[in-house]
This record gives structure tokens, sequence and C-alpha cells, in this order.
């Protein structure tokens, strides 16, 4: 589903919310989940265990000028049901867009995942100029699932 500030998509996957979990909450293991092709590794990162702790992906996309850094905001942590975080440049705010993954149990080994890409909260006019949302498109998220799908099945 898509609307002017958000796209959502969702998708079964057959494994435990908590072996989905496991593998959302390690940075590193991103990069291998990335269908946008802006992830080049981790910088910094360890386990995602609570709100408020920071992450850092190297980065590449035209959108930046090449590559460049990101930190990550964890903005919600609900373990094995919900992990959220606000994307910025490195050392800066996040600006407001953000990346909600939601698991909803099926049964012991099945789970519905919903990913979200939100950038409703991006206030900045310099930076709306500069930048032209949505950065990635459904297909994009959608290939993130099928990449979630095929690393929990591994």
């Amino acid at each position: 589903m898509t609307d002017q500030t958000s796209i959502t998509v969702s998708r079964i996957i057959d494994a435990s919310a908590k072996d989905i979990f496991e593998v959302l909450s390690l940075p590193a293991r991103h990069l291998e989940l990335d269908g946008s092709g802006f992830i080049r590794s981790v910088a910094h990162g360890d386990r995602i265990t609570a709100t408020g702790q920071v992450f850092t992906m190297n980065m590449s996309g035209d959108h930046m000028g090449g590559d460049y850094q990101s930190d990550n905001h964890v903005t919600g942590y609900d373990e094995g049901k919900l992990l959220a975080w606000q994307t910025a440049p490195a050392g800066t705010e996040p600006p407001g867009w953000e990346w909600v993954w939601e698991l909803t149990p099926q049964g012991p080994d099945s789970t519905e995942v919903r990913h979200t890409y939100a950038w409703g909260n991006v206030t900045d006019k310099e930076l709306l100029k500069k930048i032209s949302f949505p950065l990635i498109d459904e297909s994009e998220l959608e290939d993130t699932l099928g990449r979630l799908a095929a690393a929990v099945s591994s």
C-alpha cells in the first residue's frame, strides 16, 4: 500500500518471529537484506536491544553525491515484535524519515512481516529540494522482504 508519505509492504515468512527478529536486530546483517543497493557495510553497530541506540552504516547513493555514512537512531523496540529507526547523515539529527519493521506471529514457524518506509515527518525545505522522496520504491522494499525470507531460511 502506498500513500503520499509512506510505503508499506508485507509478506508471510516461514520462520518464527524470534528468528526473524534475530536477523533484523543485527546491523551487520542489513547489507544482505538491502533491496535498495544503498548499504555497503556496517561501520558501527552492536545488536539492537533498546530504543536510543545508534548504529552507523557505510552507504552510497547519488542522492548524497556518492559514498556517505548514515546514523540510524533506534526509535522503536519491542523484542520479537517491533524494530524502528530514523536515519540521518552521520553526525546529524534525523530529519524525519523512518524505517519500521512489525512482526506478527501466524503460528510457531510463520510470521507476517510488515516493512514501512515513512518520510512524512521530513520538514526541512532545503532537504526536500535536494532529495526527492521516496528514495526507495515498493519493489525495492518487497525485494528486501524476499532477502529477509532467504536469510532466515539459510
